[in-house]
């Protein structure tokens, strides 16, 4: 399960590597709109998996702060 933690270090390492790729290629024709979309998908999963992965934990610890019940089978 510790693979999980890191892969979403590679999509932000993925999307600033496509925001470089596109600022680079910015004045070329055609426009590199492909970069773009692909670093902004890569950020939106980085953050996507942040927010879950962090909604998962807290349903897993028992002494969770915001109140909810954790769901124990």
């Amino acid at each position: 399960m510790n693979y999980l933690k890191i892969t979403k270090y590679i999509y932000l390492a993925i999307g600033f590597i496509m925001v470089y790729d596109a600022a680079t290629k910015w004045n070329e024709n055609p426009k590199p709109w492909l970069s773009v979309v692909l670093a902004g998908l890569a950020f939106f999963t980085f953050f996507f998996r942040s927010k879950f992965a962090k909604k998962f934990e807290d349903r897993r610890n028992p002494n969770n702060q915001n109140g909810a019940k954790p769901n124990n089978p």
